[in-house]
């Protein structure tokens, strides 16, 4: 198959890529159909699922497979790792050196070419942590169960008032 990257690059492939790489949130492809249908509303969700391979092939968008069950879409192909809220299954991009010495020693140790490896944490997320705090406050004072907000009331930095 012909990368888009040397080929002509279709409209949809190209919105598709714009969509992607404007989304912070790690969409899954169904997601992706959703916010390429609002530019393209004829778009079929075949059209998208088959580009997104296209682009995942010629390194244009990276696969991400964070143990959801789910494969979410990253526009950052820069090497870089993930945190996932086990809650509300936020996914939040980390910035630091890659372990490649690592990548080293298990080459040398195994016999092994490492082409690369994957490297995830999770937890719960500020927005996640602050509810769950709330309610067990709640609970030591016998009240019911707080109203749980969503993520999409809160900013990246998980402060109210954005969209994650």
């Amino acid at each position: 198959m012909a990368s888009p990257k040397k080929s002509r690059m279709t409209p949809q492939r190209r919105v598709i890529l714009e969509e992607i790489e404007k989304a912070k949130s790690h969409p899954a492809a169904d997601e992706v159909y959703e916010l390429v249908r609002r530019r393209m509303p004829k778009i079929s969700l075949g059209t998208v699922y088959r580009n997104l391979e296209i682009l995942t092939e010629c390194g244009l968008v990276r696969k991400v497979d964070l143990g959801d069950g789910h494969w979410r879409f990253d526009g950052n192909v820069e090497n870089h790792y993930h945190v996932r809220c086990t809650c509300c299954g936020r996914i939040t991009d980390l910035y630091a050196d890659p372990v490649c010495d690592l990548e080293d020693w298990i080459g040398k140790q195994t016999g092994y070419e490492i082409l690369g490896h994957r490297l995830d944490f999770f937890g719960l997320c500020p927005v996640c942590r602050r509810v769950r705090e709330t309610e067990e406050r709640s609970a030591r004072i016998g009240r019911g169960p707080t109203r749980v907000t969503t993520t999409e009331e809160y900013d990246e930095g998980g402060r109210e008032g954005g969209k994650s």
